[in-house]
């Protein structure tokens, strides 16, 4: 559908009130960012990171694979946590989130490991674990 502009503080247009009520009327009203061209980001073919195609099976990000350990003690400090879960293999990368106010632990940790065997056997070592006098649940971040 063509768009149409509709100025009327322009006096050399001369228009009659029936045209200009048809044109209002042909005139759908959009709303909303990016309305006046169509990006190509939402169309066309997306590359895909391998893994299981079964529901439910864990799926591996960019750089490798996280878990996602709820319940951790509020006291908790990082390198409490980097020197647990280092035991199961070589941590690349961990986000442990801190409370502006109070300053300790919101209560949950997100941590990448290279290895698909490595993220597999801190969950199956730590899930339900006891740290710090609290259960931890432990499972994978992207399923």
């Amino acid at each position: 559908m063509d768009d149409f502009t509709i100025t009327r503080d322009r006096d050399d247009i001369d228009m009659e009130e029936s045209d200009v009520d048809r044109l209002k009327k042909s005139v759908t009203k959009r709303k909303g960012r990016g309305i006046t061209h169509r990006s190509d980001a939402m169309s066309g073919d997306f590359d895909e990171i391998g893994g299981e195609d079964k529901p439910g099976a864990p799926q591996k990000s960019i750089e490798g694979w996280i878990i996602f350990i709820t319940n951790v003690h509020i006291e908790a400090t990082e390198n409490d946590i980097f020197d647990k879960f280092s035991e199961f293999g070589d941590i690349k990368n961990m986000h442990a989130n801190l409370d502006r106010r109070t300053g300790y632990l919101k209560g949950y940790v997100c941590i990448e490991y290279e290895q698909y065997s490595e993220a597999q056997s801190a969950i199956d070592a730590m899930h339900k674990g006891d740290f710090l006098g609290q259960e931890l649940e432990v499972s994978w971040a992207f399923v």
